[in-house]
């Protein structure tokens, strides 16, 4: 919900948010731990989201469930990176409440962050075995939303 400033210890990560072997970003998986432990309220909020900005600043968002379909944590995020002037997301991941750790992102979620943002990271797994992978592993030959407009359609 907030962007926190990219410490100045921290040069060793690059613009995806992982160091230089791909190892993950270990801050921004903490950042959505912190979140989902602190922020978390009954049903209505069980996921968190944390994504690492272009300019290296951690955005943090929860979902908002709701039966008519509610927003997942990483859609709000989206929207709370943009409120913020953060329009280029370089790595994302998502923690559940409950330490139920690491989720990957719904199929909804993962179309829209590949139509947002075609070069995102994500972090996914589990314990000592999560890993970075792009969006387009987790969404392989899919259908990209800004191919169905035309150039100079009449």
């Amino acid at each position: 919900m907030t962007a926190e400033p990219r410490p100045a210890d921290d040069q060793a990560l690059d613009d995806q948010g992982l160091d230089g072997q791909g190892l993950v970003d270990h801050e921004l998986v903490e950042a959505a731990a912190r979140v989902a432990r602190t922020r978390s309220h009954g049903d209505n909020h069980t996921m968190a989201a944390a994504a690492r900005t272009a300019d290296g600043r951690i955005v943090t968002a929860m979902n908002a469930y709701h039966f008519t379909g509610g927003p997942c944590a990483e859609l709000v995020l989206i929207g709370t990176a943009a409120a913020q002037g953060a329009y280029e997301l370089s790595t994302v991941v998502a923690v559940g409440d409950r330490d139920r750790g690491v989720v990957p992102p719904c199929g909804r979620c993962r179309q829209v962050l590949l139509d947002y943002f075609p070069d995102l990271k994500v972090i996914v797994g589990s314990g000592d075995r999560l890993r970075a992978v792009r969006i387009t592993e987790l969404l392989p030959e899919s259908y990209v939303w800004a191919d169905h407009q035309l150039d100079g359609a009449e």
